[in-house]
């Protein structure tokens, strides 16, 4: 039996085998990086689970979205390309080009995995198991299902099996607060009224327009706030605090939903072979520079959560090295289940930072893309401007595809 060991079935697994971690990837929708009680106290905010996360895992404080909007940004993340590569680079419609662009579902697939995707899709592609990979599959393409998402995660993760898997649990909140923004019913079920401004989170300490604001920013701003889908041009900073205690309460909503499958994940001893990984699509401004919602390059919008915890132990508990979550996200994933990332794929697997292991030549920057579009016409003229962040360590440089003044560095 000295080349030969039981795999967690009981079945003999030849040694030279190499192992094939289970994977648990969890996503938010529009949770900013920072907005976890692990980060900012638990004086306003209280996410035990997002923080169990963290005591046991490799929280990384430089995650970046691919791109600050729902569709773009998870087309980027679960294929490993670039948004301008996937061809979606807004809320569209348009196809994702699956041989161009093959998603993780049908890599995992491939390497012979169990694949279960369970929530929020929000992905151009078929949800047949021949265009996404996934053998299982209880989604929702809008919100108001986060309640419905733990049960049938739970149990796919933990019935009998001779193969690993993949699990992925998408939830659509923090997202309501964009009706929050809006006074509209929220579609995952009421928060509750605020209370009175001084009992709420503080307004954010940016609250203020930034004096040196690009006209291309500028021009972005009128658009999105002559619509009624970004009704905060006059909020005050009393508005602003209300919003925000909703915001958090939405984002404790979540946590309780995760907390269930983490506590079974445990309870089946399961967590000490699977890499879970937590993040969001992209964050929310929630009043920082005045602006709400996402696809702007502020860092509210940009930088999310990110959270990978292998077997409930790390030497390095916080790094500040720069993370794409569009590109680095599957390779580490690859990495893990032991599958060979397609050369083609830009991003670097984390896998050796969350072994412990200090990076070796890591990126120096980052870029991030966005697509405004949203907004309403201006002086009788469409609003469609792109642009590109470039992140190093120490400066954000921001460029757009019109405007005269049209650059921004930080």
């Amino acid at each position: 039996m000295d080349r030969m060991r039981l795999t967690a079935s009981g079945q003999a697994k030849e040694a030279s085998e190499p192992d094939k971690s289970n994977i648990l990837l969890i996503m938010t929708d529009q949770q900013s990086s920072d907005l976890m009680s692990c980060v900012m106290g638990t004086q306003v905010l209280h996410t035990p689970h997002m923080d169990s996360l963290a005591e046991h895992g490799l929280r990384f404080t430089r995650a970046y979205t691919p791109n600050p909007l729902c569709i773009p940004a998870r087309n980027s993340i679960f294929s490993g390309c670039h948004p301008h590569t996937t061809g979606i680079q807004s809320n569209s419609s348009k196809k994702l080009d699956i041989e161009k662009c093959p998603l993780m579902g049908s890599m995992f697939l491939a390497a012979g995995y169990d694949t279960g995707y369970f929530g929020k899709w929000h992905i151009n592609a078929e949800k047949d198991v021949d265009k996404s990979g996934f053998q299982e599959m209880a989604v929702n393409q809008g919100n108001g299902h986060d309640d419905e998402i733990a049960t049938p995660t739970i149990e796919f993760m933990t019935r009998n099996r001779d193969k690993p898997f993949l699990a992925v649990a998408s939830f659509s909140n923090p997202h309501d607060v964009c009706q929050l923004a809006r006074g509209e019913k929220l579609p995952g079920g009421e928060v509750g009224e605020p209370p009175p401004p001084e009992f709420c989170p503080p307004a954010p300490f940016n609250l203020a327009k930034p004096t040196n604001e690009t006209d291309t920013m500028s021009l972005a701003r009128r658009s999105y706030q002559a619509s009624p889908m970004f009704p905060v041009g006059t909020f005050t900073s009393d508005d602003w605090r209300q919003l925000r205690w909703g915001y958090y309460r939405l984002i404790e909503k979540v946590d309780a939903e995760i907390g269930k499958i983490l506590t079974a994940l445990r309870a089946s001893g399961l967590d000490k072979t699977t890499l879970i990984i937590f993040t969001s699509d992209h964050g929310d401004c929630a009043g920082a520079h005045r602006f709400n919602q996402k696809t702007v390059f502020y860092e509210e919008s940009v930088r999310v959560p990110l959270i990978m915890s292998f077997g409930r132990h790390n030497e390095v508990s916080v790094s500040d090295l720069l993370v794409n979550i569009g590109l680095d996200i599957l390779p580490t994933m690859l990495d893990f289940a032991g599958i060979r990332t397609p050369s083609g794929l830009k991003g670097r697997s984390l896998k050796a930072l969350v072994s412990g292991e200090k990076a070796k030549d890591w990126r120096k920057y980052l870029v991030v893309e966005n697509h405004i579009t949203q907004g309403e016409p201006v002086d009788g003229m469409e609003i469609r401007i792109q642009g590109r962040m470039v992140r190093s360590c120490d400066f954000k440089y921001c460029v757009y595809d019109r405007g005269q003044d049209r650059e921004a560095l930080f």
